[in-house]
């Protein structure tokens, strides 16, 4: 059905009209449009291009968000309700905007030394300024990771001990749990299961996962870490889940693609397992599995799954 051509819907505007209604540089929108698909024109029979007026409310929100530290690639591509969470928690990611002007992201030296004098005052205020200012996906990928990454090296060569990673862990888990919370409680999407196999202790692939989800909409629910396989799949019709999402962190996990198999066969076919950390074999396939390197894949298949219905 054709919209009257006096209705919002059938109004059109150029893209200097648009640029001066949203704020955003006529450039930064091509760009956009380029990249991301979004906003998309439309010819009119004179050859010029018109992008409809409705994208304005929608590209001022994103321009918003952007300004509390969001990536353009997180937003711009985003559903409706996954920007509408973010907004909700913008006080939030708002937090680290009140850094000084000379403050910048801490070097990875600093905040080892950090660790190893546990000051998780010094980690906070830096998970807090890089979440804010990098993105949550580059934050968790790049910054979190490597962090990760290096506490595992200084203690395998004896600079750090176990108490370290703990306390570092720790840190890091309670400042995606607080991130995630103002999410959780408006998410509206599907409900995915997160845990690790059995064997397997490692907790905080799981709490990066749940925030992934989380930013894109998605119900979580977190089964902790050494989870047996028929207790994920009994969780996972109890729940109505519609994913079961594996971390797999520590190196060498005995018969993975065994324990993926069978838990597999235990779920619904409707249900999506999926698999992703450091300790997947790189050549791992698994029938019926999704195995996904690393969280931007996450956020890649969540942000698919959501537009198109399916889990799978």
């Amino acid at each position: 059905m054709t919209a009257p051509q006096n209705s919002p819907e059938a109004a059109t505007l150029s893209i200097g009209a648009l640029s001066a209604a949203t704020g955003i540089p006529a450039d930064t929108l091509r760009t956009w449009e380029r990249r991301y698909g979004y906003p998309t024109a439309r010819r009119k029979p004179s050859g010029h291009r018109v992008y409809p007026f409705v994208v304005v409310e929608r590209l001022r929100r994103i321009g918003e968000l952007i300004a509390l530290g969001h990536r353009a690639g997180d937003v711009v591509g985003a559903s409706d309700e996954a920007l509408q969470l973010l907004a909700n928690a913008g006080p939030l990611m708002a937090l680290s905007t009140t850094h000084s002007p000379s403050q910048q992201s801490a070097p990875l030296h600093q905040l080892l030394s950090a660790v190893a004098s546990f000051d998780t005052t010094t980690l906070r205020r830096s998970f807090e300024f890089d979440w804010a200012h990098r993105g949550p996906i580059d934050f968790m990928q790049d910054r979190a990771g490597l962090l990760l990454a290096a506490v595992g090296r200084a203690w395998e060569v004896g600079d750090l001990d176990v108490r370290h990673e703990h306390v570092a862990s720790a840190c890091l888990g309670d400042f995606l749990r607080s991130v995630r919370a103002p999410l959780d409680r408006n998410a509206r999407g599907p409900t995915v299961v997160l845990t690790t196999l059995a064997g397997e202790q490692h907790g905080l692939g799981v709490q990066m996962c749940a925030t992934v989800l989380a930013l894109v909409g998605w119900r979580t629910v977190i089964a902790g870490v050494n989870t047996p396989s028929d207790q994920i799949a009994m969780l996972a019709r109890e729940t109505g889940a519609r994913a079961v999402a594996i971390s797999a962190v520590q190196p060498g996990v005995k018969d993975l693609a065994g324990s993926m198999t069978s838990l597999r066969q235990s779920l619904p076919a409707r249900v999506a397992l999926l698999v992703g950390g450091s300790g997947i074999p790189v050549a791992t396939d698994i029938p019926g599995v999704l195995c996904l390197r690393d969280l931007r894949a996450l956020d890649t298949w969540a942000r698919g799954a959501g537009r198109t219905g399916r889990a799978r």
